[in-house]
């Protein structure tokens, strides 16, 4: 479940940041692309471990991503290059995944 929210998200980012001037294109808007692709590989590649151990790992390492593309996209919103409904549509996606996220982890420590 997690990861398909993450696979969303990461479509939603692509389309959001097309708005983003064009000379942040190899600066914020590509960073923010990076960010958002590696949480739902992450999981991906930390579930294929077949090692509970691993798939912790990997989870925490996607959340560190999902922080990541969070700062981005507020750092867009206050550079005025994403309007306040994508800044927002964007955030709360992202606290959706965070909390699913850190859910798991949480049941995998257990």
């Amino acid at each position: 479940m997690v990861w398909q929210k993450a696979m969303q998200f990461v479509t939603n980012v692509y389309s959001k940041s097309t708005s983003l001037p064009q000379h942040e294109q190899f600066g914020l808007t590509s960073q923010m692309r990076r960010s958002a692709i590696s949480i739902p590989s992450n999981i991906a590649e930390g579930y294929g471990r077949n090692s509970t151990g691993d798939y912790t790992r990997f989870l925490q390492i996607a959340l560190g991503s999902l922080f990541e593309i969070q700062t981005q996209i507020e750092i867009a919103f206050n550079l005025n290059y994403m309007s306040e409904n994508n800044f927002q549509a964007l955030y709360d996606q992202s606290r959706e995944i965070e909390r699913m996220l850190s859910s798991l982890i949480n049941k995998l420590k257990k």
